[in-house]
């Protein structure tokens, strides 16, 4: 399994909890090459969504889950 630079990137911001829109406006294109993006990275991991594309990334060692840096708010 071969991510591409592109795909590795909408990976971490999926890591990250980023939306659609905002991985768009982050890697300067719009929403549609993210969801075309997506949908490789789901069918290259044989995944079904964002969360197991996460997981396999991190089980598969494509992302190192001690670079992502994600913030945890409580509402309490």
């Amino acid at each position: 399994m071969q991510l591409t630079e592109r795909e590795l990137n909408v990976l971490y911001c999926l890591a990250h909890g980023i939306n659609n829109n905002a991985i768009g406006k982050k890697l300067n294109i719009s929403e549609h090459p993210v969801k075309a993006h997506l949908e490789s990275i789901y069918e290259k991991l044989t995944v079904e969504n964002r969360i197991q594309a996460v997981i396999r990334a991190i089980q598969t060692k494509l992302i190192d889950i001690n670079t992502i840096n994600i913030k945890v708010t409580s509402s309490y």
